[in-house]
């Protein structure tokens, strides 16, 4: 039988069947077949895992069709690769597959074993040490800033007065900008964290990578202003690129790169315990070749 005759076929032997899926995928503990290639089988209850979520309504049949239809064509495929490809050709393949098979398992146990490790938390005194040791390697790539900014509507009132408590930002400015900042459109207090400059200049319009080197200079205050509103900006400190990056910027990547150390380590360590006990209890050996 051609191929498109045997689809043909199975599409009109299946179409009584799929019509009226929704209620025979419901019966619970089905698993009857509903289609085979050879010696593959087909069953109701992997249809009804694989498209759960989508088998109410008008289209649960089509859905079953399609989903019948693609996975005869993959075991028909299948079926004839096997036919017609090289022996060293599948092999190869098998091969791959039986790799692959081993990596799947093997990373997720070892994934699993290192999940279960408690002792993930890196004190300040680690992250500290590791930066004094590695400063050169984080060199910044691009300017970075501290600063507070505000943006006003155009048609503000007390400018002058927050222009000076933004420039002073004691603690009672800090109240009374605080207090007032539902009538702001944009505001940022916290200038003890650093910010690249492109975000800087994404959130000032004025502000472009032509000009930044006027306005972006260490303790200055800027007011710039366009159709949408004015930006009332105070620096308190830029690095420029090159520049060797505050502790504070990269801390999380250090984080991340003590982290992934450990894992690391973890793993040499629970291979070289597999290996250890496998040869102590002797299912694990070499043998010598013979001569």
């Amino acid at each position: 039988m051609s191929v498109r005759n045997f689809f043909r076929f199975l599409l009109i032997s299946l179409i009584p069947l799929i019509s009226s899926c929704d209620a025979y995928i419901n019966r619970s503990g089905n698993n009857d077949p509903i289609a085979r290639v050879g010696d593959s089988y087909l069953y109701w209850d992997e249809i009804a895992t694989s498209l759960s979520d989508n088998l109410q309504g008008e289209d649960s049949a089509s859905l079953v069709t399609n989903y019948i239809n693609q996975w005869a064509t993959r075991q028909i495929l299948l079926e004839k690769a096997k036919i017609n490809l090289s022996e060293e050709k599948l092999s190869e393949f098998e091969q791959m597959v039986s790799e692959y098979r081993t990596d799947l398992y093997t990373r997720a146990y070892k994934e699993a074993l290192v999940n279960q490790v408690n002792d993930t938390l890196l004190t300040e005194n680690e992250l500290e040490t590791f930066y004094e040791a590695e400063k050169e390697n984080f060199r910044l790539k691009e300017k970075i800033v501290r600063l507070r900014f505000i943006e006003l509507p155009l048609q503000f009132l007390n400018k002058d007065e927050v222009i000076e408590s933004l420039k002073r930002f004691e603690e009672q400015d800090f109240i009374y900008l605080d207090s007032i900042g539902v009538q702001f459109k944009k505001l940022n207090f916290n200038d003890s964290l650093w910010v690249p400059s492109t975000r800087v200049i994404e959130e000032i319009p004025p502000l472009t990578l032509e000009n930044e080197g006027q306005y972006l200079k260490n303790s200055q205050f800027f007011e710039l202003e366009d159709a949408m509103g004015v930006y009332l900006t105070k620096v308190i400190e830029v690095l420029d690129a090159n520049e060797i990056a505050p502790f504070a910027y990269v801390k999380p990547s250090i984080i991340q790169i003590l982290l992934n150390r450990r894992k690391l380590d973890y793993i040499r360590k629970l291979e070289t315990e597999i290996i250890d006990e496998a040869t102590q209890k002797k299912e694990f050996e070499v043998f010598t070749p013979k001569e």
